[in-house]
C-alpha cells in the first residue's frame, strides 16, 4: 500500500521539476539527432538506444508531443519548433487512420496540445494555423469514432485494433478526441447521412467500459472480491452484442491486474470527471466517480509503499516477494518487473481525480499522487545516464510477449524506457509544476 505523504506540496518538488526538465531536454534532442525514423516510431529503450516494435505507429504522437510539453515547461522555442514541425510533416496520417483505437494519444499529444498553447496565448495567435489544428481535432474525433461495435442492451464501444469483439480499457483515453471534436462543432456523418453525436458516443464508451472493465466487489464473477479489479481486454459476440468473458493482451490473465490498463482507467475516469463536471449534474456522473473511485483505491492499496506497480497485480512470480506490498518496489528483482510507466499515469489520474472532489474528498488522491511523483523524479526511475536515449526508467511494454530487454545477469526486464512513459512523465511534472507556480490547470480541453 502506498505510504501517502500528507504535507507534500508542488512547491517542494521545484528543484527536482528543474533537473527534470534539463534530463528532458537532452533526451528529446538526443532522439531528434541519433533516431533513424526509417525503422518506424520509437516505441521502447533496448541496452538504452530507442528501437521500434508494436503493432501500430502508436506512439509517434508522445515522441512530437513531447517536445512540446518541453517548450511548455520551460519556455525554450528550440522544442516549440521541433513539436509544431514535425506534428505538420508527420502526423496527418494518424488523422484517417481507421485501423486503430489510439486517435487520442497520437494527435491530442500534438495537434491538441498546439492549439491549448495558442488558446493559453503561450504561442501567437494565428487564424490559419488554429484552423489547420481545429480541423485536425475534428476529423480525428470522427475518424476514431467510427470503429463502432453495438451493444445488447443499447450502447456499444469503440473496439480496439483486435477487432470488432475487443473492447481495451486504454481506449477510454481516446474518448477525450471526441470530446474535443464536439465541442468544436464536429460530428461523425454515415450511412444515409446519419448524423452521430460524438460526446454522446465517448459517453456510451466510457459506460461500457465502467460497466464490463471495471470490478467493484460485486461478485460478477469468482475473482471479483475487491473493487477496483481491471480488466484489459473484454470479448463480445459480435452477432448479439453479448459480453462474453474478460480478457488480457497485455496483463497475465483476464482475471488479473495489468496495472497500466488499470492506470489509463485512472486517468481516462479523472480527466473526463473534470471535463464533464461543467455541463453534466454531478448526479449524471455517479457511474464515472463510481468506476474512478475504485480504480484509484485499487491502485493504492494494490502497490508498494513508494507508488510504483509491478507490471500485473497477478503475476506469477509476486508470490516469492513476501510482503512486497509492505516496502518499495524493487526493479531488480528475480521475479517480476515493475512498470514506472503505469505509475506515471496513474500519479496523473490520482491527482485529477483528487481535485475533482475538492480538499476535504479529494485530499488523500492527491497526496497520493504528488507522492507517486516525488518517487518517479529520482533514481532509479529517473535516468540521469546521458548515454541512455530514455527519460523513465523500468518500464515494461509487453511481459506475455517476451518483448523487454533482460540485461546480462538479470532475470527480468528492467532499466529500460517506453515513449509512453516519457511522455507521461512530462505531461505529470508539467501538470504538477503549474499547480505549484498558481499557473493555469493543465487540461486537455483547455484548447476549447
Amino acid at each position: 500500500m502506498i505510504n501517502i505523504n500528507e504535507s507534500l506540496q508542488p512547491q517542494q518538488l521545484t528543484a527536482l521539476l528543474q533537473q527534470f526538465w534539463q534530463l528532458s531536454a537532452a533526451r528529446i534532442i538526443q532522439l531528434e539527432k541519433d533516431y533513424n525514423t526509417a525503422q518506424g516510431a520509437p516505441v521502447f529503450t533496448r541496452e538504452g538506444t530507442y528501437t521500434t516494435r508494436g503493432w501500430t505507429e502508436w506512439t509517434q504522437g508522445f515522441q512530437y508531443g513531447s517536445a512540446i510539453l518541453q517548450f511548455d515547461a520551460t519556455g525554450d522555442e528550440l522544442f516549440l519548433h521541433m513539436g509544431r514541425n514535425k506534428t505538420i510533416a508527420a502526423m496527418a496520417p494518424h488523422l484517417s487512420h481507421t485501423g486503430v483505437h489510439d486517435h487520442g494519444f497520437n494527435n491530442v499529444s500534438t495537434y491538441g496540445n498546439l492549439l491549448r498553447l495558442m488558446k493559453e496565448q503561450r504561442i501567437p495567435h494565428n487564424e490559419r494555423e488554429q484552423e489547420l489544428y481545429q480541423l485536425a481535432l475534428k476529423v480525428s474525433g470522427a475518424v476514431q469514432a467510427a470503429r463502432w461495435t453495438n451493444i445488447s442492451g443499447g450502447g456499444g464501444f469503440i473496439y480496439s485494433f483486435n477487432g470488432p469483439h475487443s473492447l481495451f480499457v486504454d481506449t477510454i483515453r481516446s474518448c477525450r478526441i471526441l470530446m474535443l471534436s464536439d465541442a468544436l462543432g464536429h460530428v461523425l456523418q454515415a450511412e444515409n447521412d446519419v448524423r452521430i453525436n460524438l460526446r454522446e458516443r465517448a459517453l456510451q464508451h466510457m459506460k461500457a467500459t465502467a460497466r464490463f472493465n471495471i470490478y467493484y466487489g460485486e461478485g460478477r464473477d469468482a475473482y471479483d472480491v475487491l473493487p477496483g479489479r481491471t480488466a484489459h481486454e473484454c470479448i463480445f459476440n459480435t452477432n448479439d452484442g453479448n459480453f462474453r468473458a474478460p480478457n488480457a493482451q497485455q496483463g497475465y490473465s483476464g482475471f488479473t491486474t495489468w496495472t497500466r490498463g488499470l492506470a489509463w482507467a485512472m486517468l481516462g475516469f479523472a480527466e473526463e470527471l473534470e471535463f464533464l463536471s461543467a455541463t453534466m449534474p454531478a448526479a449524471e456522473l455517479g457511474w464515472m466517480e463510481k468506476a474512478a473511485r475504485a480504480t484509484c483505491e485499487f491502485y493504492i492499496q494494490q502497490t508498494p509503499t513508494d507508488g510504483v506497480p509491478y507490471w500485473d497485480t497477478g503475476a506469477p512470480g509476486l508470490a516469492h516477494l513476501h510482503h512486497y506490498l509492505q516496502q518499495p518496489a524493487d526493479p531488480f528483482n528475480e521475479y517480476e518487473p515493475v512498470d514506472s510507466s503505469a505509475a506515471a499515469i496513474a500519479a496523473q489520474g490520482l491527482i485529477r481525480f483528487g481535485r475533482y472532489l475538492g480538499e476535504a474528498a479529494g485530499r488523500r488522491y492527491l497526496q497520493a499522487g504528488l507522492t507517486v511523483l516525488q518517487t518517479l523524479l529520482q533514481p532509479p526511475y529517473l535516468s540521469t545516464d546521458p548515454r541512455h536515449q530514455g527519460l523513465l526508467l523500468h518500464t515494461i511494454y509487453h511481459r506475455p510477449n517476451g518483448w523487454d530487454y533482460t540485461p546480462l545477469g538479470s532475470k527480468v526486464p528492467c532499466g529500460e524506457s517506453c515513449m509512453w512513459g516519457d511522455y507521461h512523465i512530462r505531461e505529470l511534472a508539467l501538470l504538477v509544476q503549474r499547480m505549484g507556480k498558481g499557473e493555469p490547470y493543465y487540461t486537455f480541453f483547455n484548447c476549447v
